[in-house]
C-alpha cells in the first residue's frame, strides 16, 4: 500500500533531524512563546500564536516534506502544498485578517486541548524515543503529526472563534498522517486518528465562543 518502507521512513527522519538541528530547540521556544500568549492573552499574543502555528506548518511543508519525504514518495510534494497552504490561512487569519483570539477557556474542551498539548509536545517524542530513538523518529513543531496534534490541542484551548477553514487541512492530516499508527507501526499516531473522531468534530460543529473584546 506504501511506495516506501518503514525503514525508510523511519531513515528519513534521522536524515532530517540531523540536516535541520537546531530547529527542533526553535521549535520548542516557538511553542513556550505560543503557550505564554496563550495564558496571558492581548492582541499581539492572538498574532503570536496565530502566526506560530502558521511558521510550524510553513516550516514542515517545505523541509520536511518537500525536501525530505518527497525523496521517498511521490504525494510529498501534494502533502506539501497542503501544509504551506495552511500555514498561510493561519498568517493571514492571524496577521492581515486578525480574526483569531486565543484565551485560555473553561470546560472540557479545554482540558482536553490541554492533554493533546503536553501529549505533542512531550509525551509524543518520549514514545517515538522509546521506539526508534532519536534521529529516526517525529519531533515536535517541525514534522507533520505533532505540528498537527499542537494545533488541535491550542484550538481547543482557545476561547475564541475558529474560523472553519482553519480545520479542514488539519483534519485531512489527521487521516492520513494517522494512519501510519497501524500501517507502519508508530504507536504514537494512535491519537492523531482518535482526534479525527473526537477533536476535529467537535471543532467543527462547535466552534470555542468568541471573547469579548479584542485584547482579551
Amino acid at each position: 500500500m506504501l511506495p516506501f518502507t518503514r525503514e525508510q521512513f523511519f531513515g528519513v527522519f534521522a536524515d532530517y533531524n540531523n540536516a535541520v538541528w537546531p530547529a527542533q530547540l526553535v521549535a520548542y521556544l516557538l511553542g513556550l512563546a505560543m503557550l505564554v500568549a496563550l495564558l496571558r492573552p492581548s492582541v499581539q499574543g492572538h498574532r503570536v500564536i496565530g502566526a506560530g502555528l502558521g511558521l510550524m506548518w510553513l516550516w514542515t511543508g517545505v523541509a520536511y516534506h518537500a525536501g525530505f519525504f518527497a525523496r521517498i514518495n511521490p504525494a510529498a510534494p501534494a502533502f506539501a502544498a497542503l501544509f504551506v497552504v495552511q500555514g498561510l490561512l493561519f498568517v493571514h487569519a492571524a496577521l492581515l485578517r486578525r480574526d483569531l483570539r486565543f484565551v485560555a477557556g473553561r470546560g472540557p474542551h479545554t482540558w482536553a486541548g490541554w492533554a493533546v498539548i503536553v501529549y505533542a509536545a512531550l509525551l509524543y517524542p518520549l514514545l517515538g524515543a522509546a521506539g526508534h530513538g532519536y534521529p529516526a523518529m517525529p519531533t515536535f513543531g517541525i514534522t507533520p503529526c505533532p505540528v498537527t496534534l499542537f494545533t488541535f490541542g491550542t484550538l481547543l484551548v482557545a476561547q475564541g472563534p475558529v474560523p472553519r477553514r482553519l480545520l479542514v487541512i488539519p483534519w485531512l492530516w489527521a487521516l492520513i498522517g494517522g494512519s501510519a499508527a497501524f500501517l507502519l507501526s508508530v504507536p504514537q499516531d494512535w491519537p492523531l486518528l482518535l482526534s479525527v473522531v473526537l477533536l476535529a468534530p467537535w471543532l467543527w460543529r462547535h466552534p470555542p465562543a468568541a471573547v469579548a473584546t479584542s485584547s482579551a
